[in-house]
């Protein structure tokens, strides 16, 4: 915290000199952060004072030090969000698109492979509507003839599909990630023997969000599935959080993390413990998330529901992301403002009707792809290339092609671009 003050001016000065040399950012993103920095220095309610407050058995003389450095932060903070609506705010552009070029040079920092924009546009959209048939099929399984708003419904409201308690819920959590895990060794996947144990957690905070933090080096600290329960949330409907579970735990996030921190003897600290890649990791998540459909974990029409909502916002998000910063028209025949171009406005409605994210989620989400160009699409474009790896795979083992050995051998290489990936998997 004591650094804060002197990263923010750095910061300021960053900012103002790209702005200054033709390189400014959206308005919108200039208002938001502001927003979120005065939201943040609340006398009231100030983030990192919030967080001294947390700590506890801390030695007096460092209480005092840290105290002081919190309230410096917090005027740092304070100061930012000064900076950035008198100074950076006049500077802003309007238009929230940032540009083909850099855009371009977004999708392949965040891939690690270098992609025909327009081209994964139009398979977005194919994605959307392969998504849609799929979701209506499973919706008329949970009750004929069913729309996917009443199919949300029955199983929201289905007692079977229901958990009270937040305690309870975690349990839940524990016992299908312990089962998967269990499960899915030694059939689908060699899943490293420190890497059976996994602890799911209810965060302190209550912001909503799902997540997983990584074992420690040695393994003394376990990988964890952390759960942000809203505020007042105390029933949970498990039909959509079963493919979440898999998402954050195994085979996605708890597997290939753990398998490449298995790796000392091949892969160096860095590859290990630091190396990260969206399209990487994230479209791996997607993957695997598909990949349980394929192996029969998603056979009951709940969680197959869930898994193919989840898809279909990540397809949605694909299309949304890459038509706002490239500010494409909407094709013909997809049903929606067809002939239209992208705007900030269109992507919140577009999001809605295809996410079900309503309030201050949507919000959250929106302003993301807005200010962070090319990497949502990473997770849905990143499955797209992983799948086209393990057909190349297919391709050139023929009969002898194994599932189990081609997981092996994919996540064994750490995480790199995807391009790099399907020229290592050749050589095998």
């Amino acid at each position: 915290m004591a650094a804060v003050p002197q990263a923010y001016r750095q910061l300021s000065q960053t900012l103002l000199g790209a702005a200054r040399n033709g390189r400014p950012p959206a308005r919108l993103q200039v208002e938001e952060v502001a927003k979120q920095c005065a939201a943040w220095s609340e006398p009231e309610n100030s983030f990192y004072c919030g967080l001294v407050q947390r700590l506890t058995g801390v030695p007096d003389a460092l209480r005092g030090e840290l105290d002081a450095a919190a309230r410096a932060a917090t005027a740092a903070t304070a100061g930012l969000g000064a900076f950035l609506s008198a100074k950076l705010l006049p500077l802003a552009r309007e238009k929230d698109a940032c540009g083909p070029e850099v855009y371009a040079r977004a999708s392949r920092s965040f891939l690690g492979a270098a992609v025909d924009l327009h081209e994964a546009y139009a398979w977005s959209w194919e994605e959307i509507a392969r998504l849609s048939a799929e979701l209506a099929r499973v919706s008329s399984l949970i009750k004929p003839g069913a729309t996917r708003e009443e199919a949300v419904a029955i199983l929201d409201t289905d007692p079977a599909r229901r958990i009270d308690g937040r305690e309870n819920f975690r349990a839940w959590m524990q016992e299908l990630a312990d089962r998967t895990i269990s499960q899915l060794h030694g059939a689908h996947f060699d899943i490293p023997e420190p890497a059976h144990r996994i602890e799911a957690m209810i965060a302190p905070a209550d912001d909503g969000g799902i997540y997983y933090t990584e074992p420690s080096e040695d393994w003394s600290r376990p990988g964890r599935l952390w759960w942000s329960v809203p505020a007042g949330i105390d029933t949970f409907s498990t039909w959509k959080e079963v493919t979440t579970v898999y998402h954050e735990g195994v085979p996605r996030h708890h597997l290939q993390i753990s398998q490449v921190r298995a790796e000392q003897e091949n892969l160096n600290r860095w590859q290990r413990l630091m190396c990260w890649i969206s399209g990487h990791s994230e479209g791996w998540a997607r993957y695997a998330e598909r990949l349980m459909g394929e192996l029969g974990y998603l056979d009951d029409p709940g969680p197959r529901f869930g898994m193919l909502y989840a898809q279909l916002t990540s397809a949605a998000i694909a299309a949304l992301d890459i038509g706002v910063h490239l500010e494409l028209e909407i094709p013909k025949g997809t049903g929606w403002r067809e002939g239209e171009r992208w705007n900030a406005e269109i992507a919140r409605e577009f999001l809605r009707a295809h996410s079900g994210w309503e309030g201050k989620r949507l919000r959250f989400e929106l302003h993301r792809f807005l200010g962070w160009p090319g990497q949502a699409p990473s997770y849905k474009l990143g499955e797209r290339i992983w799948l086209q790896a393990r057909e190349d795979a297919k391709a050139r083992a023929g009969a002898a092609f194994s599932l189990k050995d081609f997981h092996s051998k994919a996540l064994s290489l750490g995480a790199m671009g995807l391009d790099p990936l399907r020229e290592a998997l050749a050589r095998f």
